[in-house]
């Protein structure tokens, strides 16, 4: 098994509110959390720090292998409600003021992945099914353009150019308290599990994405991805954690 991981400012913004970790956990065992924070005067810098420290503190401190899957399903989701608790704890600098984070979180132990989320950031499944190569969302945006999709109001392809389509409806921080979805799935050997914020997922192509990750040898993945998101106008903070099993 191997991970890893890169984040990038892009090309057009002044601060990178991005903030990603990985880490082998034991040499069967991995994880990994990125977090897009949104805010205005560095508070989405600090929301996105804050829950990934918060969540990775609570994997190491707390993995080992002798949990059970319901133990380090139970582990990952009270580690996202408690990184909403500290953003929200946060003192605030205005009343209006909006601090909060996407949160994407996976621990891979022997061949079973563990994932929850909060809002647009990504988990993507690549695999081989024969001899196509595939690559398949596992997590479920919590976003205004999702819900639109699938009430049949707008294509998917619409959704890729909808003015609102980076607006969030579920985030760290944002209420005081947050629900994170949760995903198990086996990994096959020469899988790849994908975590990505939608500086890569809303200006690029998931076709090309399975391309660049079939193409490139594993630790080559996240330089080759985030270059790919900036020659397609780098318009966002792009992170992106690769695990190979």
């Amino acid at each position: 098994m191997e991970i890893y991981f890169k984040t990038d400012i892009g090309l057009e913004r002044t601060e990178n509110q991005d903030n990603v970790w990985g880490e082998m956990l034991t040499p069967r065992a991995c994880a990994a959390v990125l977090c897009d924070g949104m805010g205005g005067e560095s508070r989405g810098g600090l929301a996105s720090r804050l829950a990934v420290e918060t969540v990775a503190k609570r994997i190491t401190d707390n993995f080992s292998e002798s949990l059970s899957p319901n133990a380090i399903r139970n582990m990952l989701i009270t580690a996202v409600i408690a990184a909403n608790s500290v953003v929200r704890g946060c003192p605030k600098e205005s009343e209006n003021e909006v601090m909060g984070t996407t949160c994407v979180a996976v621990i891979v132990f022997k061949s079973t992945a563990y994932i929850v989320n909060v809002g647009d950031s990504r988990a993507y499944q690549l695999f081989t099914d024969g001899d196509d190569e595939c690559i398949r969302q596992i997590t479920r945006d919590h976003s205004h353009v999702r819900e639109l999709v699938e009430k049949g109001l707008i294509t998917e392809e619409e959704a890729k150019i909808h003015p609102k389509r980076s607006k969030i409806t579920r985030a760290i921080g944002a209420e005081d308290d947050v629900t994170p979805d949760y995903f198990e799935l086996d990994l096959n050997k020469d899988d790849m599990l994908l975590l990505c914020s939608d500086g890569l997922s809303s200006y690029g192509d998931d076709l090309d994405i399975l391309d660049i990750c079939f193409d490139n040898k594993p630790k080559d993945c996240c330089e080759a991805l985030v270059e790919y998101a900036n020659n397609n106008g780098g318009h966002d903070n792009v992170s992106v954690v690769l695990i190979s099993v």
